[in-house]
């Protein structure tokens, strides 16, 4: 007799949260549709909640562990083979050559794992290695570092109120692909359409006119990496004709005398000379925004990827401040998660950040975070000495694809003694490991998003049990980290205390782990004041705990050993002569490279997924008109486009969506490497943008890598 049941849980598969319902018929996936009842997304789903089936069933994906042979094939083997063999391994490797040997890659998937984001810190901290790498630094590393310069955590983020907002401000984002990003927000097409039916104003800066600034009220094509002038401009702008709108952030906020004057040589015609703006547009974007009750500013990667992105996303914050946002209902607020990662137990906060404590072996780049920028990770394989990278361990990453300059990690990760690799498929970056450790897929595990939840749009709680029995020889992301972590102790003659302790964190799991932390909590029931919030009060709550809209908490919220806001922190202000010679700089005509994100695709395993392939082409360049013409091509053509360290070839889409000067390619492909096992995403190969992104192209105060702004040269193709 047929079974069947209805699971709900949230979608991890990109920073929505978006609730699911999904049904289930003799233990198998039958359809997943929007969860209405869920109190964020309110049954909104996007095209990649589906592959969450495809995921669980792909052929592909790997079920057990692999150990490559001396002849270059790799075999399977059981899981205590493998993980005492990769313990006796990276062990080795830092008793010959120091704890720096060994190093790490994290990529963004972690984000959503709530076992890898308890269990791995307790892990990085016994592997003791400088040489730590993740997606941070080709995406929001400059958010972060403002949030610890400015606000002394780099977790305290400011989010738009969008429920609430009247005026916004977007620059260098694409909610509508994206789904909202550092902004947890469940359907924001509809949260951007609720701001325009209350009569409010979408303002969109971006050089590519993309699904978001269609649907704003106002688009304005912007040069590549000129966001920071631009920003800088409207802050001078505002805080001449309408002053500081502190509000309650009044004496609470430090450097504004001294701000007043550093902003003195960003005019809004140095702006207009740079960005290609008009002067008049931003006159008239600082006055909606200094006059609007409820206006914010949001930037996303498109601001912090580029030369300047340290300065832009301090300019962010500026504005927000400047202009009364910050803090504020309809403006910039912060989350009030049920697990404050700011303010968590220990094991469960993530400090509140660091930078410049050490700097790479070879570029003198500095730290963030305790991570070092991944722009120099082939590098710091490559050139002999001490503490050169010998081993490298990767978590749900794939550099290759993802990091600048690919071909040359493609050629570091072939020379390292030990590669080990968690992830569950043999893709253009696992193809090197001598070990890939693959875990259980997203639907045999428990959820709850403990990051994500500190940067939503609207306070949420929501756990899901897993929606199948993992099977007997399966093993979860944590459970693997925790049994590496475990031989390591035993191996380094660990005193039993450690040891004990990290048994016992294992036997514990995550659920349990997660349940004391709710427990503790500022909305938890170790609290009198509050109703009391658990594990076995989420169980039963299948579509979520709503706790609210965000709430104004500052200066509160910031932490004691920061009580005031930092306007001018010294890294800035000694960042902004760079800036502003390269805006007085005359324009040179380059042919400027900038990325895209389609909604159908985040992280490049998604490629892997017919449902979300088919259709159009979609790793093709955009280029304008007027360019194409001038190189004498057109739509349809396959065309060379090349940078200073090498080409690649694809297809050309011509179209009015990107402004003249610029090309777009999207990000996470190139499965066409010999080795790769991902049959769909290799019949959708297409061609890695990060092939021709110049990893010694880098924003000078962060460390983070260029990828919107590089100039390169495009041509028909030789072989068409």
């Amino acid at each position: 007799m047929a079974s069947s049941r209805t699971h709900y849980r949230t979608c991890s598969l990109c920073e929505a949260m978006c609730g699911l319902r999904i049904e289930i018929e003799d233990e198998r996936v039958v359809e997943i549709r929007g969860d209405a009842d869920d109190p964020l997304s309110h049954g909104h789903l996007c095209p990649k909640a589906l592959a969450l089936q495809d995921l669980h069933e792909d052929p592909d994906r790997l079920r057990r562990p692999l150990r490559r042979r001396a002849d270059g094939e790799f075999e399977e083997i059981d899981w205590e083979t493998a993980l005492d063999e990769v313990a006796d391994r990276i062990h080795d490797i830092q008793s010959r050559h120091g704890r720096d040997a060994m190093g790490i890659y994290v990529g963004n998937p972690n984000v959503h794992n709530l076992g890898n984001l308890i269990y791995l810190p307790p892990f990085l901290r016994t592997l003791r290695s400088k040489n730590r790498y993740s997606a941070t630094s080709v995406d929001q590393l400059p958010a972060m570092l403002a949030a610890y310069l400015m606000f002394g955590h780099q977790l305290l983020l400011p989010v738009p109120d969008l429920d609430r907002c009247d005026a916004l401000l977007i620059i260098g984002a694409n909610p509508l692909a994206s789904n909202g990003s550092i902004m947890s927000a469940g359907d924001v097409r509809s949260r951007l359409k609720g701001i325009q039916a209350r009569g409010g104003h979408i303002t969109v800066l971006d050089p590519r006119r993309t699904a978001t600034a269609k649907l704003a009220d106002e688009h304005h094509f912007v040069r590549p990496g000129s966001d920071a002038v631009t920003i800088l401009a409207i802050a001078k702008l505002g805080l001449e004709r309408w002053g500081a709108r502190l509000g309650h952030m009044e004496g609470h906020v430090e450097g504004l005398e001294k701000l007043r004057l550093e902003l003195d040589p960003f005019t809004p015609e140095l702006a207009a000379a740079a960005s290609g703006l008009e002067v008049a547009s931003i006159e008239a974007m600082a006055e909606r925004l200094w006059t609007s009750e409820r206006a914010a500013v949001y930037a996303r990667v498109g601001a912090c990827v580029q030369r300047f992105g340290g300065l832009a996303m301090w300019a962010v914050n500026l504005v927000n401040l400047l202009c009364g946002a910050f803090d504020r209902e309809g403006g910039v607020m912060f989350a009030d998660p049920a697990v404050d990662l700011v303010d968590a137990p220990r094991g469960f906060g993530v400090g509140k950040g660091s930078f410049g404590r050490w700097r790479s072996r070879v570029r003198n780049l500095p730290e963030f975070g305790g991570e070092l920028p991944v722009a120099c990770l082939a590098e710091e394989i490559m050139t002999p000495g001490d503490g050169q990278v010998r081993g490298l361990m990767t978590v749900a990453g794939n550099p290759v694809l993802s990091t600048p300059d690919g071909r040359r990690v493609d050629e570091a990760l072939n020379s390292l003694e030990l590669m080990v690799s968690v992830d569950m498929y043999l893709n253009a970056t696992t193809r090197h490991a001598h070990y890939i450790l693959p875990p259980s897929s997203p639907l045999e595990r428990s959820h709850y998003d403990l990051v994500l939840n500190a940067l939503a749009v609207r306070n949420v709680a929501k756990w899901s049990p897993p929606a199948f029995d993992p099977p007997e020889d399966a093993r979860h992301d944590w459970e693997i980290i925790q049994g590496l972590h475990r031989r390591l102790l035993a191996r380094r003659g660990a005193p039993l205390s450690a040891r004990a302790r990290e048994a016992a964190l294992e036997k514990a799991g995550p659920d349990r782990l997660l349940d004391l932390a709710l427990r503790m909590g500022r909305q938890g029931s170790l609290n009198p004041l509050r109703k009391g919030l658990s594990l076995s009060r989420l169980r039963p709550a299948q579509h979520g705990v709503d706790l609210g809209p965000l709430r104004p908490c500052m200066p509160k919220r910031l932490p004691a050993h920061q009580p005031q806001v930092q306007l001018c922190p010294p890294h800035y202000l000694e960042d902004l002569p760079r800036l502003l010679a390269d805006a007085r700089a005359s324009a040179r005509g380059e042919l400027l490279l900038i990325n895209r994100r389609d909604l159908r695709s985040n992280n490049s395993w998604m490629h892997n997924v017919e449902g979300l392939v088919k259709g159009p082409e979609r790793c093709v360049l955009e280029m304008h008109p007027e360019d194409a013409k001038a190189r004498g091509l057109e739509s349809g053509a396959r065309v060379e486009l090349r940078s200073k360290i090498g080409a690649i070839e694809l297809p050309l889409r011509v179209t009015l969506d990107v402004m003249p000067g610029v090309v777009c390619v999207p990000h996470g492909y190139g499965h066409g490497r010999e080795g790769v096992r991902m049959q769909v995403a290799q019949a959708h190969a297409g061609a890695s943008v990060n092939d021709v992104v110049d990893a010694g192209q880098l924003d000078e105060l962060s460390g983070v890598a260029v990828l919107t702004g590089q100039a390169v040269e495009v041509r028909a193709s030789a072989s068409a």
